[in-house]
């Protein structure tokens, strides 16, 4: 079993020729070696000589090739989060980037590559254990072959460090050993490759009435289409939706560490443990969340409210068959819950999901409930055929925002009493590890349900959900959720309502002017951009390849911002001369309104947006404000008194979006 799990312990060994890793605890187990600056992997059962011990590591998180070096990342400090049946789970906290190359070779793009996957990882919530899958539910662990390696265990989906740990793994199956060099299956490979989950974890010990319990909340975020809040929508040609969440809720009574549970009252059937001599009991509910599965984008120009792009649905029926397809092989039955608004600009998404849904179940019925709001109070469309698997889907869409205007939040209530029988149905996983009578079970499970006459454990409760809330939002808007007042306290408060002013101007500035760096490092360690080899020394990717002069506008408007307003705090003598002052003064606004409105007419030229893989509509949308902006009668002028710039202008779809990758034309 020890050589199925990971290691706890690692120690770093440096030479000129390679990095060795090795287990303290485990004498017997061979030395995983990386060869310098090759990045070929080998293993070892004999003493290395020439090699001095560096450190000492939490695990390996993987191995990444930019643009001239492959590193090695390492966590050098994990924070200690709580227990799961009795296995320690852990945050990571810092890692460090280990590079092949003996004397690294400096690169603009390779140092802005390492900036970027260092905030990244920094930033971003990874959680990890030794001893127990977190990337899979506890009903999918139940179902897991447990003779095999943790790391193969891992739900790919969840597997946030897949891709980066590729070279181990083409390794241990005998692949490749980073030069291509094919060998054998490699099993002493297994305790080095350690799966990481990305997203929210919080585990505290829980009291309802008499019963103490576990009580444990998880939301694993997707490697698959990773992204920001604008630059990653809708679905891909895989069927992979963008941001997609799987969230967790955890009751263990009678934590105890074991290994992976059955269904309640089995073996795997009836519960039965060998040597089991006393009962855990395990109950989960799980519930996921993406972008609506649809082709579709939301294009930045400034404005608060971007625009909004659907490509036709017919287009992403297939993509979206293979979405739902997965989504019934893992969870059965599907309640898709749909509360975008109803009206506005939103409206076109709501129809296009609700087209989509009509397109993939057989027989559609729908139902709509009006009341003395909205016409469409409740709009749900269920399959009668019955007989194919994308009859597993029911649509319910709730008019949310009309609903719950002015306040009034406990109008909720009434999705949740739309959805009883979903819910009822779907039920929640029940695991013992004990031969045990499910009565008991069901007494518990019916103490451990009444929550609201335990005010401790609803504010446990309440806060432990807003926390998600706001990782989750964090974790592709730039801030946490909007609301979480309620949430937490079950009333709007002013401080509520304060911060989500802030998180509604944080989210503005970030989402237009700082996530494409963050969408960039998205992709480099997700895989989904491959870094190119070539221009060693020079700047190719990430250099502005705006004209000077557009580049030059903002500054111009926050210098004559800054004049205007240092003008009208500054007091003036009584005799001083004040009409060439007033004069300037009047040419700075007329520049600072010049500025401004140039700004807003022209803002994708503005908007920060990836370098690696830009949107096709930033393409074209950043072509075409280009071509605008041209035409502009004072910054044509500038331009053309600029030898070379008019040229450079003109051709700028050809030159100055070089950068960009061509994409599918857009289909309204």
């Amino acid at each position: 079993m020890a050589g199925l799990l990971p290691f706890r312990d690692i120690n770093v060994h440096a030479s000129s020729a390679h990095y060795a890793f090795t287990s303290p605890s485990n004498t017997t187990a061979p030395t995983l070696v990386v060869e310098r600056p090759s990045g070929d992997i080998r293993l070892n059962n004999g003493q290395l000589l020439g090699t001095k011990r560096v450190s000492s590591i939490a695990g390996i998180l993987g191995i990444i090739k930019l643009k001239l070096d492959k590193y090695i990342i390492v966590i050098t400090k994990a924070e200690p989060m709580g227990r799961l049946r009795g296995h320690m789970v852990y945050r990571v906290v810092a890692t460090e980037f280990l590079p092949l190359r003996e004397r690294p070779l400096h690169d603009p793009d390779e140092d802005t590559y390492l900036t970027y996957l260092k905030l990244l990882l920094h930033n971003g919530p990874m959680y990890f254990s030794y001893s127990i899958d977190l990337t899979n539910s506890f009903q999918r662990q139940a179902q897991a072959d447990l003779s095999q390696p943790l790391w193969t265990r891992a739900d790919d989906r969840f597997f946030w460090n897949r891709f980066v740990q590729t070279d181990l793994i083409d390794f241990r199956l005998g692949g490749g050993s980073g030069s291509g060099t094919r060998g054998g299956q490699q099993p002493g490979a297994d305790p080095y490759i350690l799966p990481i989950m990305f997203g929210m974890l919080r585990i505290t010990p829980a009291k309802v009435r008499s019963t103490t319990f576990t009580f444990a909340l998880m939301t694993r975020r997707s490697r698959h289409r990773g992204g920001t809040r604008y630059f990653s929508r809708g679905i891909d040609e895989q069927g992979h939706v963008s941001n997609y969440n799987e969230t967790e809720q955890i009751v263990i009574l009678n934590d105890t560490a074991g290994p992976a549970v059955g269904y309640a009252g089995s073996d795997t059937s009836t519960g039965k443990v060998a040597g089991s001599t006393s009962e855990t009991q395990i109950m989960s509910y799980v519930q996921t969340r993406g972008s609506v599965p649809v082709f579709w984008a939301e294009i930045n120009d400034l404005h608060y409210t971007p625009k909004l792009q659907i490509r036709g649905v017919d287009t992403a029926q297939k993509a979206a068959r293979k979405h739902f397809l997965e989504q019934i092989r893992i969870y059965g039955e599907n309640y898709l819950v749909n509360l975008v608004n109803q009206r506005g600009r939103e409206e076109r998404v709501k129809k296009a999901y609700e087209q989509m849904v009509r397109a993939l179940v057989s027989a559609p019925e729908e139902d709509v409930e009006a009341d003395r709001k909205t016409s469409e109070l409740f709009h749900e469309i269920e399959p009668k055929g019955g007989k194919q698997r994308m009859d597993k889907l029911h649509y319910i869409y709730f008019d949310f925002h009309n609903e719950t205007k002015g306040l009034k939040w406990h109008r909720a209530q009434l999705l949740l009493d739309q959805l009883v029988d979903g819910l009822n149905k779907g039920g929640y996983f029940k695991g013992v590890e004990m031969p045990g009578n499910t009565e008991a079970l069901d007494v518990r499970l019916r103490q451990t349900a009444v929550v609201s006459d335990d005010l401790a454990f609803e504010h446990l409760y309440r806060n432990i959900w807003a926390d998600n809330a706001d990782v989750v939002s964090k974790s592709y808007s730039g801030t946490g959720a909007l609301k979480t007042d309620f949430t937490r306290t079950g009333n709007r408060t002013r401080m509520g309502m304060a911060q989500d002013l802030n998180n509604s101007v944080t989210r503005y500035v970030k989402n237009n002017f700082l996530d494409g760096p963050r969408q960039d490092a998205f992709d480099v360690f997700l895989g989904a951009y491959l870094p190119s080899t070539a221009g060693v020394g020079t700047a190719q990717t990430f250099v502005d390849k705006r004209p000077l002069v557009v580049q030059a506008v903002p500054y111009i408007l926050a210098a004559m911002v800054f004049i205007v307003f240092v003008f009208l705090m500054t007091s003036r003598a009584p005799d001083a001369t004040v009409w060439p002052i007033r004069i300037f003064m009047l040419l700075c606004v007329g520049v600072a309104a010049w500025s401004a409105q140039f700004i807003l007419t022209n803002g994708m030229l503005f908007v920060n947006w990836p370098k690696l893989n830009t949107p096709q509509y930033a393409i074209e949308g950043f072509s075409n404000a280009m071509t605008r902006a041209q035409k502009d009668p004072v910054l044509a002028k500038v331009l053309q008194a600029v030898p070379g710039n008019a040229k450079r202008v003109r051709n700028i779809s050809q030159t100055n979006v070089g950068y960009m990758e061509e994409g599918k034309k857009r289909m309204d």
